[in-house]
């Protein structure tokens, strides 16, 4: 009997014909369906709602087989039922389909059974939700240490593993973890000869399982399984002589306290230029001046010089009241400011994600409104370089994580605000999480681009109010897995993050969430091994890597490519091109449009997964300039015009 596999085999009653019966995978919520095709098939979309798909927009991306893009799929918020036809024209290769987490929609997608399909799904978020009976397949090679792993989300609570050639099993319960990034494991048996294994899943409902020490893939058919082939990439750069704007200051979360004097030098190598503070009205009500020494010491020792500070109570308490400990609390950070005296530009905003956290916009209006009134009774704070940001949403384009996100966009929050008090307000904040694919990091710049749109620009083509995306991470809150945060992925998406937002040079600020692990919140640029010692994470690694490239503003870059996502700087003669290749495909990269490129003597820096930075090697004729790119590696090449 045909296994019931994932997600579903679909067997359509036979009439004559020359394909054979279709092939169903659902409900997906996020991963990879690599489809290799060797004569034209057809990909049958399907979306019904999971949760909140009215607040929130989707981007699903098909790929050819040398990683460009074939066909991009917007699904709007209105949209929470839907389907599309994809053509699959023959090639050599495998397509990639992919199904950007967090998806708020489950996704259905039929194929020809002819058609070698195999799903990657992701590693601790589970990645979709599957009926009952469930049965994979997957390979180990011969050789390989393999680990089926999983995580239990109130849906499948057993994985069992089953060897074809002998029968030998291997049974891993999934149970409740006390931390999102804890879940279970058990080591599959080295073998001498590549091996089959069928997957058979135990209960129905959200499933969250993988390979470790494996090709991390599973089909339906076990004739499907395949090793992927990463055929050769090419990337065409074209740079331009327009300049877009100044480029963004990068920064980080700082805590609320001086850090350990074992951290500085750590601080000084990722070079952060922006800060994103909290302040807690109780504490600093009771503690007047409390917050002057280590805003002094950000400022003076590590020449932070834009911030962001968010008012709360103890323990980032969020939702305040106008009363007179808040007030008060209000009072003593103006007077904190002014005194610091008259460098840079301190943002501040009076509630941290109201959009998420107040009862309803009529609440956070009221509140917002009286805050905003007591600010500018202190013309002092305004001299000192105070200017009003709002309303530092979670998340812009789409809604926060809670009940009746549809009428909660930040997007829509902020429009409201503009229009009672456009006069007063100085910025457009917001906190971008979720977006957790390195594909779907473009939608940074989309978000970007929503903002500047908001506030309108001016004659020289500059928003109206700052734009500050004063935190951001892969995933939001404690929802963390390490085999993002804790490896290169983090280098590599952190990265992608910072090109897509600064591409148009509209954004002032930028800020990675937060500086330094804590035990509930391991999402830092710093690793902490104890009180005293910290060590950089990949993250901070390619932080590092990008400040020693930075420049003061972004000039206009062509590039067509999917999969390598690039940022052209200048600052006077010097020139910097920082890039990332996302995927594991080699790629070849050739820029044009620097005619004194090659007599400037340029350099050529690589930082793969060992966090080290490295030469490569270029190739220059006649102003244009080749290179080899490994996958999953920044890069940054620097020239001198003169």
């Amino acid at each position: 009997m045909t296994p019931r596999s994932l997600f579903a085999l679909m067997l359509i009653t036979a009439t004559p014909s020359l394909h054979a019966a279709p092939m169903q995978w659902a409900d997906i919520r996020d991963g990879s369906l690599y489809l290799q095709v060797d004569r034209p098939d057809t990909l049958q979309l399907r979306w019904s709602p999971a949760w909140q798909s009215d607040a929130n927009q989707e981007q699903l991306y098909l790929l050819q087989p040398d990683g460009q893009l074939l066909q991009q799929l917007d699904i709007r918020a209105d949209q929470p039922y839907g389907q599309r036809d994809l053509a699959l024209p023959a090639a050599s290769g495998d397509y990639r389909l992919q199904v950007p987490g967090y998806s708020f929609r489950n996704f259905k997608v039929s194929h020809d059974s002819s058609t070698l399909a195999q799903f990657e799904p992701a590693k601790v978020h589970f990645s979709a939700d599957v009926p009952s009976g469930v049965e994979l397949y997957f390979r180990v090679a011969a050789g390989e240490q393999a680990q089926l792993a999983g995580k239990y989300y109130g849906g499948v609570s057993v994985l069992q593993a089953t060897r074809l050639s002998d029968g030998e099993q291997r049974r891993l319960q999934l149970v409740e973890h006390p931390q999102y990034g804890q879940f279970d494991r058990i080591a599959l048996p080295v073998a001498a000869q590549d091996e089959v294994w069928r997957l058979s899943l135990g209960g129905s409902g959200k499933a969250a399982f993988w390979l470790d020490g494996s090709a991390n893939l599973f089909a339906q058919d076990l004739r499907q399984l395949h090793p992927l082939q990463w055929l050769p990439g090419r990337v065409e750069l074209e740079l331009k002589p327009q300049r877009r704007g100044p480029s963004p200051q990068l920064g980080i979360a700082l805590p609320y306290a001086a850090p350990p004097p074992s951290t500085f030098e750590l601080l000084r190598a990722l070079g952060p230029r922006a800060a994103n503070f909290y302040s807690f009205v109780d504490v600093i009500r009771q503690e007047p001046e409390r917050e002057l020494s280590f805003r002094r010491l950000y400022r003076e020792t590590f020449n932070i010089d834009r911030d962001i500070t968010l008012l709360a109570g103890t323990g980032r308490q969020a939702v305040l009241t106008a009363d007179s400990q808040t007030l008060a609390g209000l009072d003593a950070w103006l007077a904190d400011s002014a005194q610091l005296g008259n460098r840079g530009l301190h943002y501040l905003a009076f509630a941290d994600e109201p959009n998420l956290n107040y009862p309803s916009y009529e609440v956070f209006a009221d509140y917002f409104a009286r805050m905003l009134e007591h600010t500018k009774a202190n013309p002092e704070a305004r001299a000192a370089g105070v200017r009003i940001a709002m309303p530092v949403s979670s998340r812009l384009l789409d809604g926060p994580f809670r009940v009746g996100a549809g009428q909660r966009r930040g997007i829509d929050w902020a429009r409201q605000l503009l229009a009672a008090h456009a006069a007063d307000i100085d910025a457009l904040a917001w906190h971008e999480w979720m977006i957790r694919d390195l594909l779907a990091t473009r939608r940074y710049r989309a978000s970007v681009r929503a903002a500047a749109d908001l506030v309108g620009l001016d004659q020289q083509g500059r928003p109206r109010k700052a734009l500050l995306l004063s935190q951001t991470n892969i995933s939001s809150g404690p929802d963390l897995s390490p085999y993002q945060q804790d490896t290169h992925y983090a280098a590599l998406w952190w990265t992608s993050v910072v090109i897509n937002a600064s591409q148009d040079g509209l954004l002032d600020m930028l800020n990675w969430f937060q500086a330094a692990d804590e035990p509930e919140y391991p999402k830092g640029m710093l690793a902490q091994q104890d009180a005293q010692r910290f060590s950089l994470k990949p993250v901070a690694r390619a932080q590092q890597f990008i400040q020693q490239h930075w420049l003061g503003e972004v000039q206009a870059l062509d590039n067509r490519s999917f999969e390598v996502d690039a940022l052209a700087l200048v600052d006077g003669t010097r020139h910097s091109l920082l890039g990332v290749a996302k995927t594991q495909r080699e790629q070849t990269i050739d820029l044009g449009g620097a005619p004194q490129l090659c007599e400037s003597g340029p350099s050529l820096q690589l930082l793969g997964a060992d966090g080290r930075a490295r030469p490569g090697q270029l190739q220059c004729h006649q102003g244009r300039a080749s290179f080899q790119l490994p996958g999953e590696t920044l890069f940054a090449l620097t020239w001198n015009t003169l």
